[in-house]
């Protein structure tokens, strides 16, 4: 069955440092395994693409399985893969990868890695990846006429905005993050900084500021939304942008309002922030999301 919505990315395992000493350890994680987790919240179809390690917990992929996540779009490497450091440092997360590790480009999925049978796929989610490979899976699922989304690695700066304007062109949405968006006027004047970055088919424009919600611009209507956090306890703060990510995702493809969408995307980023790595996820149900999504946006807010 062609999924609804594919997520290209990588699966790392990840050591979490935070500036107040707490660690956590060997954490399977990857962006593609906290959208593909938040995305089927919402029931949607879900597939993964991907690399992965020899060291990636073959229990962690069980666990997407089983809540009805294909994995049959990520293929074996035959060694270990990328092992990171994420530190964090205030707001700012620093992704460090370990020595030893195989470069980024060595487990990140290329267009031809996509399963024949998904590529009518509604909509396609390049997760975090060098921006030379996420230039040329755009140009390639882009065409088709799907949805295409993109979160960067990059930093977008002002050395790099026009390199980032040629990749964005065959994009409908893009997803930085507080720490990702570096132009010169992100923090005095981020309405100025977003608009900067539509070019071609590009609509939405969303700036994750962690605890401080966000800003998202729809170019199509000419128009800003920002949205605010909403959350129950912050645990660890690794995905949420992920979570975010796919939440929207999934409510555009169901063709509800852009604040529906902005909901559902904080609705499903309240549960990553509230439990290590995908833990909050995985203890998190469909019925779950549904009622958050009702006790924090009452009825106006469709499921």
């Amino acid at each position: 069955m062609t999924p609804d919505l594919v997520l290209l990315g990588n699966l790392l395992v990840d050591d979490v440092v935070f500036s107040d000493g707490r660690t956590r350890m060997g954490q399977p994680g990857g962006a593609i395994a906290y959208a593909s987790l938040s995305a089927a919240l919402w029931g949607a179809r879900v597939g993964c693409v991907s690399l992965r390690g020899d060291d990636y917990p073959e229990a962690a992929l069980e666990q997407l399985r089983a809540r009805g996540i294909s994995t049959s779009g990520i293929r074996a490497l035959g060694r270990n893969g990328v092992r990171t450091w994420l530190l964090y440092e205030g707001r700012v997360r620093r992704v460090v990868h370990r020595l030893g590790s195989l470069s980024h480009e060595d487990v990140s999925p290329g267009p031809d890695d996509v399963p024949e049978s998904w590529r009518d796929a509604a909509a396609f989610h390049l997760a975090p990846m060098p921006i030379a490979l996420q230039e040329r899976l755009a140009r390639r699922l882009g065409a088709g006429g799907a949805h295409l989304s993109i979160d960067p690695h990059e930093l977008v700066t002002e050395q790099s905005l026009s390199r980032w304007r040629e990749v964005l062109a065959h994009a409908d949405a893009f997803f930085p993050s507080e720490d990702e968006l570096r132009l010169d006027d992100a923090q005095t004047d981020p309405r100025r900084a977003l608009k900067r970055l539509v070019i071609g088919r590009l609509r939405f424009v969303a700036f994750k500021r962690g605890l401080k919600g966000g800003l998202l611009y729809d170019a199509l209507e000419d128009r800003f939304h920002e949205w605010g956090p909403r959350t129950h306890g912050v645990v660890d703060p690794t995905g949420a942008g992920d979570a975010f990510a796919a939440g929207f995702l999934v409510a555009h493809l169901r063709g509800l309002p852009v604040e529906d969408r902005l909901r559902h995307g904080v609705v499903t980023a309240s549960f990553a922030l509230e439990d290590w790595g995908p833990d909050g996820l995985l203890a998190a149900t469909p019925p779950d999301a549904a009622a958050r999504l009702r006790e924090w946006f009452g009825q106006e807010a469709h499921a």
